[in-house]
């Protein structure tokens, strides 16, 4: 898993993507080659190996989140997953029930899929956070009422790393007889997580930010909830989603999620350590950094942190053998200030000297000590 000899560059924005397991490339391999049939072809045998292939990695996927196989539908990635979750329960309740809460700090896929939503007639309450990036319980009990649908609660946040407390939330929604999705592209596989003891109704899974491949996804839908498909068409996927899988991406996905039922233990402890041993090489000669977000609860493999004083355009400029962001890489290309940022209380400035650190199952020691020693000494030259 880990090489003791340093290669340029280096990798560092495992919430961006992740790079692919080989062990799911060779999973992957044979279904983009010979087995090459298409799953939903039930006359022949290229149909089959394809077909039981695909139901295969359903299981797996199922498996990692204590889930039945028959509630899994697979999907493209999150985004088509979040507004499938949002807009299928939404279009699923009768006009009574035209209540939707989430969180200002979600990805921009949740947050357009409710301003969508707005447009179309439906009110949606958007929770702030503390300023540890976790959501007040209280408030969100505050904002359920006899309109609600839907409760959407990101698990672990893209940009800076926190964990919102999924089975309290979830034992909440559950009293008050509303739904509950939650976008777990950055937990799943990364953090222990059950669709029963959390009360989940509906989560997002992502291929590519678990060392699978990109362009696949999943739904979680827990029997009984209603949604509406978003596509018209064959009506493959118990009619969720139509359209024809690709088995090689399914394969994909599902080893992906059987490697991390096996691994997850052993890649937590091996990200927190890395990461507390940058963090602390990096705090140990700079006194203008700041962790953001909550220091319990979170994913270790994402540390986002502000150098007062700094520009952090220049800093990941200076960076140029280190793989470093500035923020979510699926809103960089609009240049807009970080709305996660600034909903826990940071000012233009702080925002501006803040950068997200991503580590993964890849990352090495010897990695982590060079990156510590050149971001310590590009801070110390931009100060």
């Amino acid at each position: 898993m880990t090489k003791n000899t340093l290669k340029l560059p280096i990798y560092l924005d495992y919430q961006a993507t992740t790079p692919l397991d080989p062990r799911v490339l060779d999973a992957m391999m044979p279904y983009l080659t010979e087995h090459f049939g298409n799953p939903h072809s039930v006359e022949h045998s290229f149909g089959w190996r394809a077909e039981g292939a695909v139901e295969a990695a359903r299981k797996q996927v199922a498996s990692l989140i204590g889930a039945s196989e028959d509630e899994i539908i697979f999907t493209s990635g999150a985004t088509e997953s979040n507004n499938l979750a949002l807009k299928g329960v939404a279009f699923a309740h009768p006009p009574a029930k035209n209540h939707i809460i989430t969180v200002k700090t979600e990805h921009e896929c949740v947050l357009a899929s409710a301003r969508a939503l707005e447009g179309m007639g439906f009110t949606v309450t958007y929770l702030d956070v503390c300023s540890d990036g976790l959501i007040d319980l209280d408030e969100l009990a505050s904002a359920i009422n006899d309109k609600t649908s839907l409760v959407s609660v990101m698990a672990v946040n893209n940009e800076i790393g926190v964990s919102q407390d999924l089975g309290v939330i979830g034992a909440l929604c559950r009293e008050r007889g509303v739904l509950f999705h939650t976008d777990a592209a950055q937990a799943v596989g990364k953090i222990p997580l059950n669709v029963d003891e959390m009360n989940i109704d509906v989560m997002s899974i992502s291929g590519h930010k678990i060392y699978g491949p990109k362009g696949i996804g999943a739904i979680y839908v827990r029997k009984g909830t209603s949604i509406l498909p978003l596509l018209d068409g064959g009506g493959q996927e118990q009619g969720m989603r139509s359209g024809t899988l690709a088995p090689a991406q399914c394969v994909g996905l599902g080893k992906a999620c059987g490697i991390a039922a096996q691994d997850m233990e052993g890649d937590e402890e091996h990200i927190r350590a890395l990461s507390l041993k940058l963090l602390n090489a990096i705090k140990s000669k700079l006194n203008n950094v700041r962790l953001n977000g909550s220091d319990d609860c979170r994913f270790w493999g994402n540390l986002n942190l502000t150098f007062d004083g700094v520009k952090s355009d220049l800093l990941v400029a200076d960076l140029k053998d280190i793989a470093v962001s500035t923020g979510s890489a699926c809103s960089s290309a609009t240049q807009k200030s970080s709305y996660v940022l600034e909903a826990i209380g940071h000012t233009r400035e702080e925002v501006d000297a803040s950068i997200r650190i991503g580590i993964g199952r890849m990352t090495t020691e010897e990695e982590i000590d060079y990156a510590a020693q050149h971001i310590i000494k590009c801070v110390q030259n931009l100060s």
